[in-house]
């Protein structure tokens, strides 16, 4: 029986090797690439055909949600496993949306990790037991109801960028280093926009940036 294909995708180089480790310990899976971030991902998933594409969302150039997309609209015989932290709703929404085939969280047991490549390749899908509750959830919501920028309260640059990398998955140490400015002015610049738009928390940030299409953006 001929072994499944994978490529990954993850910028941060020990994860990376991680995952090797775990899959390529599988006697029927094997990693044939690695990509360090979204635009690699898209030319090697062209190159290689893998069977399944194992993918970070967080990555720098192209993110995952724009590289899921163009992926499956180049090599659209890839499989696409999404892993990562996120657990927002929105955010799983626009990836189902973009037709990503299973959906792990980083968080998960390694199995989980390998029980949804094996399915996968077979046509299956896959999505974490810690949300499939909120799939019955996003059949019938929308993103109508989150709220827009009160008027004469606009986000003005810097703060409207702090927002798009936090609802990219980036942490506010993350955010500091690729902005160039310090971790306190992250701080102040997201809690002055949570202020100016009346939401509270990451959850409500990504909701937001679904709506403006941010997302969907590299």
């Amino acid at each position: 029986m001929s072994q499944i294909r994978v490529l990954i995708a993850e910028d941060h180089q020990t994860v990376r090797a991680g995952l090797k480790m775990i899959i390529d310990s599988e006697p029927d899976i094997t990693v044939i690439g690695e990509a360090g971030d979204g635009h690699e991902a898209i030319e090697l998933s062209r190159e290689l055909a893998p069977d399944v594409l194992v993918m970070d969302i967080s990555m720098p150039e192209v993110n995952g949600l724009v590289a899921a997309a163009t992926v499956k609209r180049t090599s659209p015989k890839v499989k696409i496993l999404t892993l990562t932290r996120h657990t927002d709703k929105a955010y799983l929404q626009e990836l189902l949306q973009a037709g990503i085939s299973g959906y792990v969280l980083k968080q998960s047991d390694s199995g989980e990790l390998l029980r949804a490549i094996r399915l996968i390749a077979k046509g299956g899908e896959y999505l974490d037991p810690a949300i499939t509750g909120s799939v019955f959830k996003l059949l019938s919501s929308t993103t109508n109801n989150v709220r827009a920028a009160p008027h004469g309260k606009q986000l003005n640059e810097r703060e409207e960028e702090v927002l798009r990398q936090i609802a990219h998955g980036y942490s506010n140490k993350e955010i500091a280093g690729l902005l160039k400015i310090s971790v306190k002015t992250v701080e102040t610049q997201k809690a002055t926009a949570l202020r100016k738009l009346d939401i509270k928390g990451r959850n409500e940030i990504v909701d937001y940036a679904v709506l403006r299409g941010w997302l969907k953006e590299s």
